[in-house]
């Protein structure tokens, strides 16, 4: 299967519902204007977003008198694409050491998301030590160890309940003494109060600055695509912490709408860098604005 083809299939339910708008098109008036924003409010895009959006189309349409559904769709998908930003295909990790911060609640697929990253560079013939700075969930490190076997990476662990900026910085030191290419750190989802998850997030990021001042570094905060809404209170709640790179979007299976990731660049400014659309290490990909867009329309 294509990756557009993964595309489709996560975004099924989206696509189905902008189907329907445009199977139903009779005309540009006020009837298919107001459901295609209710479509887009359902897909997750936000009230206000999804209302901006339709005021662009029928700025464009007015104003190029397009009157038929295939270029009224090219028009949206032009919208859809400049609404996610300067979107940078990939991660910047060009320094050796770089490191890649892993960020996230409990359950988005954190643990999943790094052991396809270190699959992805060791399959690249890079030397990849994974970190597992997530102390505080009970079989957080073996789940870790698994996938760095199953990865040829090597990994820094401590026991449980250990201070995880202690363990990112041992990961530092190890990957440094070791001539590693990339480290890749996982991280805590849930402390008792949030003000202590964020401290613990903030110490971590000190580490890091202090470790590695030159090393290029991406933060990155995993979202559950079939979280909707939740996942935008999640990245403003994280965003000043963590100083965050970019998004991964997982959960791209078919049951989660994807309109999220219109809300997440265009309110926060955050680019989504890599989105998840099945189980295997390959199903993790870079995030393209124009064939996400092109996607959801298909």
């Amino acid at each position: 299967m294509s990756i557009f083809s993964k595309l489709q299939a996560g975004l099924s339910k989206t696509t189905r519902q902008l189907g329907a708008v445009f199977a139903s098109f009779t005309g540009a008036n006020d009837d298919f204007f107001d459901e295609l924003e209710e479509t887009l409010i359902l897909a997750d895009v936000g009230a206000t977003l999804s209302s901006t959006i339709v005021e662009e189309l029928r700025a464009i349409v007015l104003k190029n008198a397009l009157k038929g559904v295939d270029e009224i769709k090219s028009a949206l998908t032009d919208i859809l694409t400049e609404k996610l930003g300067d979107n940078k295909a990939g991660l910047s990790i060009n320094t050796k050491p770089s490191i890649i911060l892993i960020i996230g609640v409990n359950g988005v697929g954190k643990t999943t998301t790094i052991g396809k990253l270190a699959t992805r560079y060791t399959n690249q013939g890079k030397k990849v030590l994974l970190c597992a700075g997530d102390t505080f969930r009970a079989a957080a490190g073996e789940q870790l160890s698994i996938w760095a076997e199953r990865s040829n990476a090597d990994i820094v662990r401590r026991e449980e309940g250990a201070d995880p900026a202690s363990v990112v910085f041992d990961a530092i030191s190890a990957g440094k003494a070791r001539g590693v290419d990339i480290i890749i750190c996982d991280t805590a989802g849930r402390f008792h109060n949030k003000s202590n998850l964020m401290n613990e997030l903030a110490k971590i990021c000190r580490i890091i600055n202090r470790e590695l001042p030159d090393a290029d570094r991406e933060v990155l905060l995993v979202l559950d695509a079939t979280t909707g809404q939740n996942g935008l209170m999640q990245a403003r709640e994280f965003k000043d912490t963590a100083d965050l790179t970019g998004i991964v979007l997982t959960k791209l299976d078919g049951t989660a709408k994807g309109g999220i990731v219109y809300a997440v660049a265009n309110e926060l400014s955050i680019p989504v860098k890599l989105i998840g659309v099945g189980e295997k290490a390959e199903d993790l990909i870079d995030f393209n604005p124009r064939e996400f867009s092109e996607a959801v329309l298909a």
